[in-house]
C-alpha cells in the first residue's frame, strides 16, 4: 500500500521508522509498512459465506453454508502459531467475517496474544450491539467496503440497501469509539465516484480511506476489460493526491492510501520531484523501506479451509494447509518453489520489470495480475501505467 497522506503531505518522515529500529514488533501500526523484517500481515478469510453478491469478489463468496471451514479450536491453534511467529496484524476477512458467530471470540483471542486484530467487512451487520462488542474485545480497526454512492454501491454489491446498512455500520463504529475506514475498489464504472468518497469522509467524520486498484482474481477476473486504462489510472491517482492535499491544507486529519498497484509510489515521487525536490528525496527513502509488493513475504493469507496463499488473490496456488503444517513452518521453510521465488521476486521478473529503475521500490508489482492476463507469473504487470521513459534507468538515453 502507498500512504498518499503520509508521503505526499509529509506526515511521516524516514526518521519515524528508524526510531523504532524498523522491527515489526516495535513499530506502531501506521509505520508497519516500513519494517525491515517484514513479518507477514496475515489475511484470514474466516468464512466463504457472505450476505452480499459483490461483482468483484476475489473469494467467489456466496450466501450458503460451507462445510470445510476451520473450527473455533483450529482457529485458536492458528492464532497461537502466528502469535509465536510474530505476526503483527491479523486481518479477519471473508466472505463476510461477521457471519461467523465466533468472530468476536477469535478476534479477542488474537488481541490477548499480542496481535493487532482488524476486520474487513461490508459493514451491513454492524449494529450497535456488535459495534460495542468489537470495541470491548480491543479491535484495532474496522475497514468497511463502499464502492460509490448508493445506486453505484448497491449495483456492485448486488443487494439493494447495502449502502444504507454500511453507513449505519460506520456510524455505529464511530459511536462505539472504534477506528473505522473506507475501502473502495476503483474500476471504470465507479472512478467518477472518487470525489463523492472524499465528501463522505468529511460528512461522516471518517479518518481513513483505502483506494484499491482492481486485481483480476475470483469474480474480479471477469472485470479485466472494465479496469481503467493507463491514462485513466493516472488521472484517478492524481485526483486522489489532489483531494488528499486539499484535506491536509484545511487541517483535516485523514489517512489516505492506495493499494494493489505499487506503480503509485514512483508516480507520486516523480510528481513531487517537480514540486518539492527536498520532500521527494525523503519519499524515495520511505518507498525503499516499504519495498513494494510483498505477497509471499510481508503479507500472506489463510483461507477458510486452512490453505495458505501468497495473498488473498492467489487462491489457485496453495503452499500447504495449516491442518497438516503450521503456518509459521509453511512460511519460513517453503517446499513450494513459487513461495521461495516470491520471497526474492526481483530476481525472477522479466520484460520491462527486470530493467525498471523502480524495481527496488515496486518489487515487480502484482504477479497474480500478470499471470491472469499473460499466463506467465513473471511477466510485467499489465496495470503498471508508468511509461518506458519513466522507468528507464537514469544511465540510459
Amino acid at each position: 500500500m502507498i500512504g498518499i497522506s503520509k508521503l505526499y503531505c509529509g506526515t511521516v518522515e524516514p526518521s519515524d521508522a528508524l526510531r523504532y529500529g524498523r522491527q515489526s514488533s516495535r513499530l506502531p501500526s501506521h509505520l508497519l509498512q516500513f519494517s525491515e523484517d517484514k513479518r507477514p500481515v496475515v489475511v484470514w478469510n474466516v468464512t466463504r459465506r457472505c450476505n452480499l453478491r459483490c461483482v468483484h469478489c476475489y473469494a467467489h463468496a456466496k450466501d450458503q453454508q460451507f462445510d470445510n471451514e476451520l473450527s473455533t479450536e483450529e482457529g485458536f491453534r492458528l492464532i497461537d502459531d502466528m502469535a509465536a511467529f510474530g505476526v503483527p496484524v491479523l486481518l479477519f476477512s471473508g466472505g463476510e467475517p461477521l457471519i461467523r458467530p465466533d468472530l468476536p471470540q477469535l478476534a479477542a483471542y488474537a488481541v490477548q496474544h499480542g496481535m493487532r486484530a482488524v476486520i474487513s467487512t461490508n459493514g451491513t451487520l454492524i449494529d450497535k450491539v456488535m459495534a460495542r462488542t468489537l470495541k470491548e474485545i480491543g479491535l484495532s480497526y474496522v475497514g468497511i467496503s463502499i464502492d460509490g454512492t448508493e445506486a453505484v454501491n448497491d449495483r456492485f454489491r448486488g443487494v439493494a440497501g447495502a449502502y444504507r446498512k454500511a453507513i449505519e455500520g460506520i456510524r455505529n463504529c464511530r459511536e462505539a469509539g472504534i477506528k473505522v475506514g473506507l475501502r473502495f475498489t476503483i474500476n471504470r464504472f465507479n472512478a467518477g465516484e472518487i470525489p463523492a468518497i472524499f465528501d463522505l469522509l468529511e460528512a461522516e467524520r471518517i479518518p481513513r480511506v483505502c483506494f484499491y486498484h482492481l486485481v483480476y482474481a475470483g469474480r474480479g477476473s471477469n472485470l479485466v476489460k472494465d479496469d481503467l486504462s493507463h491514462p485513466e489510472t493516472r488521472a484517478a491517482v492524481d485526483l486522489i493526491i489532489d483531494r488528499t492535499a486539499d484535506l491536509h491544507r484545511r487541517g483535516l486529519d485523514k489517512e489516505v492510501l492506495t493499494v494493489d498497484n505499487h506503480a503509485d509510489g514512483p508516480y507520486l515521487y516523480l510528481r513531487l520531484l517537480g514540486e518539492n525536490p527536498e520532500r521527494a528525496a525523503e519519499v524515495l527513502e520511505l518507498l525503499k523501506m516499504n519495498e513494494g509488493n510483498n505477497s509471499g513475504r510481508g503479507i500472506g493469507c489463510v483461507s477458510w479451509d486452512g490453505e495458505v496463499y501468497a495473498d488473498q488473490f492467489w487462491r489457485h496456488h496453495s503452499f500447504g494447509n495449516i491442518r497438516q503444517t503450521p503456518f509459521s513452518r509453511i512460511w519460513t521453510e517453503p517446499e513450494d518453489p513459487l513461495l521461495a521465488q516470491l520471497k526474492e521476486k526481483k530476481k525472477w521478473v522479466t520484460g520491462r520489470c527486470a530493467t525498471c529503475r523502480w524495481l527496488d521500490v515496486c518489487a515487480g508489482n502484482f504477479r497474480v495480475r500478470a499471470e491472469a492476463v499473460t499466463g506467465d507469473v513473471w511477466a510485467p504487470d499489465p496495470a503498471c501505467y508508468l511509461t518506458d521513459e519513466e522507468i528507464r534507468p537514469s544511465s540510459q538515453p
